[in-house]
């Protein structure tokens, strides 16, 4: 067996960890768009991610320091030199929070089969990612046939030996969405067949119309709809003025407002200023 293979592949990734830092800013640095709201972010974990792994000898959690001497856990596999593997890594339930569709977005490297020596034509260089949805936050053991196959998941760029070398990271960034979430939450898993996969992070989030006032109208905070359709929302006149027009705006799968309609206006007394209404 090739030493890489012997005890080496968490070695291997680790190596690659420093160089990759400087590109994800670290677990304590990470900002997101105001219209994202986070369910799952494995770089923020305090402690062991503890998710199931299925058979034993296949995903491995490992840890790494940031630059801020934070722990940055992280899962891998590479089981390359035997057939037929099936291995499973599975997330503790998430749940949706009241999101109808939810975004996966994955970090991750990926070793060319071309790169490693001695190995026969069982490596693969793709993996597959389904859900489950359930209302049970306690499940222990999902049968491979209830979860839905979100996708097969293929890397843009896979690291060499070279690259090992050189601590060149080649960081993969994959996203893709659930939608029609129904249940109180759902499970998410990964499925290798044969390939050199480090799960640098995964963050899992659902995209909201974040508040605003236009008009001397308040939008509150709403979650985007499950599919493409927008989201109609009524608007509340702000503090001392009252309806013109009935104000009404779209939230859209994207998070973002359109088409205002309506409007509110200062009551007596009182004039427009900064989106407020004040005593004249």
């Amino acid at each position: 067996m090739p030493d890489w293979v012997r005890g080496g592949s968490s070695f291997l990734f680790a190596l690659l960890f420093s160089s990759l830092l400087a590109r994800t800013g670290g677990s304590a640095l990470r900002n997101y768009p105001d219209n994202e709201v986070t369910l799952l972010d494995s770089m923020s974990a305090l402690g062991d991610l503890g998710w199931e792994a299925y058979p034993a000898e296949g995903w491995e959690e490992i840890s790494v320091m940031d630059e801020r001497n934070t722990p940055m856990r992280t899962y891998q596999v590479c089981n390359v030199m035997e057939a037929n593997q099936n291995n499973w890594l599975r997330t503790s339930h998430i749940p949706r929070d009241g999101a109808q569709r939810v975004y996966i977005e994955i970090k991750f490297t990926l070793r060319d089969c071309n790169s490693l020596p001695g190995v026969p034509g069982t490596c693969k260089e793709t993996f597959n990612m389904y859900y489950y949805e359930s209302n049970n936050g306690n499940l222990w053991f999902i049968k491979e046939s209830q979860y839905v196959k979100i996708d097969t998941i293929a890397a843009d760029e896979s690291f060499t030996q070279v690259d090992v070398g050189d601590r060149v990271m080649k960081l993969n960034t994959e996203v893709r969405d659930i939608s029609n979430l129904s249940k109180k939450g759902f499970y998410l898993a990964f499925q290798d067949v044969g390939a050199c996969i480090a799960l640098v992070s995964v963050r899992i989030f659902y995209k909201k119309c974040p508040l605003t006032v236009l008009n001397l109208a308040r939008f509150p905070d709403t979650v985007t709809g499950g599919d493409s359709a927008l989201v109609e929302v009524r608007g509340s006149c702000v503090n001392d003025s009252e309806e013109f027009e009935a104000p009404r705006m779209y939230c859209s799968a994207d998070g973002g407002w359109l088409v205002p309609i309506g409007r509110c206006v200062c009551q007596a007394g009182f004039g427009e200023h900064e989106g407020r209404c004040q005593r004249e």
